[in-house]
């Protein structure tokens, strides 16, 4: 069954087609909660606690198909207390719950048929153990994935960010992009399932497309992951709607198909839960499409994006319920916004495109400060440090760049255990300085 026939009426189809049935979705539920509870009371000994399971995926996030589809269940655990530890006592926990499972299947009864548990993950290094959720009535199914996973958030509150240290901690430990995904489910799961149901049959579509047309007959070209084009899909819809609950879904497809054709020019990434400093990245080739939860998480970095635009290229005028639509109008990188600052302190911010030339952006400048293109020299601040004496002739170094202000370095004075910011005086030259100068200025010869 392909996309070619879908008639007219397509949020029907994909209702119809595409949405597992609710009898299904209920015993799913059911089994993954029974198999949840064995987990947390049955599969460890004293000394290993089940601090907490969540549910994620497809069937989490409330997008799952029909068939072949996934729900994650990730179980937080005291043996895990840090990245590295996840990294490193993943595959034993695993060989574990492998044991365990085994015996769950033979002494519960489920409401569906549940398959032999088998390891999943690159190479030889597993990281989740998966089985297959079959009805015996409708022959629906679904894959369920366990994954051990450090509990890096805690206690996780809607729509407020982590605590930066949660990154800090992960942009030292992580050697592969995404590598600790697990432990951020519930900020993945948070981002889509309080969408509207409308977007979630769009993401269901455009699964079915990539899962049963493309990676059947492509298994072996390396298409970008199929996150990468659901984070897309919620791109294209929150910049042509607003978030709105109401839109067409031919044209919301479409724009998809299209966006994939000038996937050189994409640039999507959110700081809804992560700061945006923890969004660098060492890469600067684009397709770049960040995971909302996890800015380790560049997903789709080389992959065959070529492929995919080609075959959204073809699909794009060959699928008859898109005949005469029209894409929305959407770019494929959201603006950034660019501070330019002089070093005695003056500031310029620029909301730009991310492909906004060195040339536009000083003729900018030259409109906003007067300065002509050739005397402008535009440099990331550079780093550099200071030493500052207390009042004991104890000496500590800082680093901060020439564009801090001197408020900012009293503040960093006063996390060393250093007196309150107000209370301090900085002297240079036998001058005190101004907290509002930047260090550039306030050490300039008077």
């Amino acid at each position: 069954m392909g996309l070619v026939p879908v008639p007219a009426n397509l949020d029907g189809w994909i209702a119809n087609t595409l949405q597992p049935s609710t009898a299904f979705t209920t015993q799913v539920k059911e089994t993954v909660g029974q198999i949840c509870e064995f987990l947390k009371r049955n599969c460890f000994d004293d000394e290993i606690h089940v601090q907490k399971t969540v549910k994620g995926g497809s069937a989490g996030k409330g997008t799952a198909l029909k068939n072949n589809s996934d729900a994650d269940v990730v179980l937080f655990l005291s043996c895990l207390p840090s990245y590295e530890e996840q990294k490193k006592n993943r595959k034993v926990i695993l060989d574990l719950i492998m044991i365990r499972l085994k015996t769950c299947r033979e002494s519960l009864q489920f409401d569906v048929s549940i398959s032999e548990p088998r390891y999943k993950g690159p190479d030889n290094t597993p990281r989740s153990l998966s089985l297959t959720l079959s009805s015996r009535v409708t022959r629906e199914s679904i894959d369920v994935d366990i994954l051990p996973a450090y509990d890096a958030l805690g206690q996780v509150i809607q729509d407020a960010p982590p605590n930066a240290e949660v990154y800090v901690r992960l942009l030292q430990a992580c050697n592969q992009p995404g590598e600790f995904s697990p432990c951020f489910t519930e900020l993945q799961k948070l981002f889509v399932k309080r969408y509207p149901a409308k977007l979630k049959n769009l993401l269901r579509l455009v699964k079915y497309w990539y899962k049963e047309l493309l990676s059947p007959q492509y298994p072996n070209a390396h298409l970008p992951p199929k996150y990468a084009l659901e984070l897309l899909t919620v791109y294209a819809w929150q910049e042509a709607t607003g978030c709105r609950d109401s839109f067409d879904m031919a044209e919301g497809f479409c724009t998809v198909l299209e966006l994939l054709c000038r996937h050189q020019q994409i640039c999507i990434y959110w700081e809804k839960y992560t700061l945006s400093s923890t969004h660098r990245s060492e890469c600067v080739h684009c397709p770049v499409i960040l995971d909302p939860a996890d800015p380790t998480g560049i997903l789709g970095q080389d992959k065959n994006w070529n492929l995919m635009a080609q075959l959204a290229a073809m699909y794009r005028h060959s699928l008859p319920f898109l005949e005469n639509v029209q894409p929305w109008n959407v770019e494929p990188a959201r603006p950034v916004t660019i501070d330019v600052m002089q070093l005695s302190g003056s500031k310029l911010r620029k909301r730009v495109s991310p492909y906004t030339t060195i040339t536009k952006l000083k003729m900018m400048i030259q409109q906003d400060w007067g300065i002509s293109l050739y005397m402008q020299r535009l440099t990331e601040p550079q780093q550099m440090q200071v030493l500052v004496s207390d009042h004991r002739n104890v000496t500590t170094t800082y680093t901060v760049r020439p564009t801090d202000t001197v408020r900012k370095l009293k503040e960093q004075i006063q996390a060393r255990q250093g007196p309150s910011a107000n209370e301090q005086r900085l002297i240079y030259d036998s001058r005190e300085l101004d907290d509002q100068h930047t260090l550039f200025r306030a050490c300039l010869p008077s």
